[in-house]
């Protein structure tokens, strides 16, 4: 696959500016698709690009300016890992044909270890970055920062409003787990809140994480792809968005979040949707999904290869409930203080017992040494043995 062949290069403006960036600069270290050259990415861990796609969205881009980007290499490097900008992607005749090559590329970029950072374009791109685990036969949890659960109907057009319907019941499916942080009640149906719970999916209020944002941490370990759309945040620091509302996430909120989602050992891709830059006339959105995209690299610098605990490095914790007859087992990194706990399963032909260690947090625990199953627990357990 030739990777250079979907995409159109960066304005030359950006390399004439590579010769002006200080030297920390991102801008003047990452390696941008300019006229007459590609990146390399085999010494690459992330690789950025933009979508232009808005079909199945309210928002729109006509401008040709790069607005993210611009803010984004502005920024200043601390000891971050190889970056790439692979460029624009090309929108091809069919819609169609469009997500197909956004999950080839999405795939490709997977399967070479290089995290695609994805900027979006409509949500429903995640449709297509679903689709490309899919491909690889990989079982995934799927997080989607949003004010709504876009369920739709299955019968519905594939659009921002319904492409969840569209991975619910793609078929085989690949999803092991959905989450969504920062739903806001008053926009989803009481019949979608019950038949995400029905499933064994969570979802958490806009209210509980903002009274608790580090709640946010295990859901974003337990990540493979999130999807992170910009109508989650308030209008009052990101108001380039046809969906924008005056309630959501603040913006030191949201770089916390995109933090705890780059230092996830276990995600291996990252959208950011429904940025309009036409109605982003003082840049002040661009600034702030600059930051995301900053605080999400920073994090991702600062992995520590716990992708599963390291149990010769764990502290065990064994908690008994109904007077012994049961019990959960939790760790403790010494490394880096992080907790895990053990979900026992059978495996496919149940001959043999085997332990699924699912991120959690100190709460969990404090949940359990109450005599209660912490909800994730239970949520885990449904799924490994249904």
């Amino acid at each position: 696959m030739n990777l250079e062949d979907y995409f159109s290069p960066l304005p030359d403006s950006f390399a004439i500016k590579k010769e002006v960036w200080q030297s920390s600069q991102i801008g003047s270290l990452i390696s941008i698709h300019c006229e007459n050259y590609f990146p390399d990415i085999s010494n690459c861990k992330i690789a950025i690009f933009s979508v232009p796609e808005f079909e199945g969205s309210q928002n729109s881009e006509s401008e040709t300016k790069c607005k993210i980007r611009e803010e984004f290499f502005e920024l200043h490097n601390f000891d971050f890992p190889n970056l790439a900008d692979l460029g624009v992607m090309k929108i091809s005749s069919t819609r169609k044909q469009t997500f197909h090559e956004i999950e080839n590329i999405c795939t490709e970029l997977i399967k070479i270890d290089v995290l695609p950072i994805i900027i979006g374009g409509g949500n429903d791109i995640s449709y297509a970055v679903y689709k490309s685990y899919a491909s690889l036969n990989k079982f995934i949890t799927f997080t989607s920062i949003d004010s709504k659960f876009d369920l739709g109907l299955k019968k519905d057009y594939l659009s921002s409003d319904s492409y969840m319907s569209k991975i619910i019941s793609h078929s085989p499916s690949f999803l092991f787990q959905f989450v969504n942080i920062g739903y806001q009640t008053y926009y989803n149906s009481p019949i979608a809140i019950s038949m995400l719970n029905d499933m064994n999916f969570e979802s958490v209020r806009l209210g509980t994480i903002q009274e608790a944002l580090e709640t946010a941490e295990p859901i974003l370990r337990n990540t493979d792809f999130l999807s992170f759309d910009i109508s989650a945040i308030s209008s009052a620091f990101a108001s380039a968005n046809k969906y924008a509302n005056p309630n959501g996430l603040n913006g030191p909120e949201a770089c916390k979040l995109a933090f705890y989602a780059g230092i996830s050992d276990k995600l291996t891709s990252f959208g950011l949707f429904e940025y309009n830059q036409n109605l982003d006339n003082t840049k002040l959105t661009a600034k702030l999904l600059s930051q995301i995209i900053w605080y999400f690299v920073q994090g991702f610098s600062k992995r520590r290869k716990e992708l599963v605990p390291n149990l010769k490095n764990c502290v065990k914790y064994n908690v008994s409930l109904d007077d012994g007859k049961n019990e959960i087992i939790f760790y403790k990194s010494k490394l880096s203080a992080r907790w895990w706990m053990g979900v026992p399963f059978f495996n496919k032909d149940k001959s043999k017992k085997e332990t699924y260690f699912v991120a959690c947090s100190y709460l969990d625990y404090e949940t359990s040494l109450k005599g209660e199953v912490p909800d994730r627990w239970i949520r885990t357990y449904y799924k490994l043995t249904s």
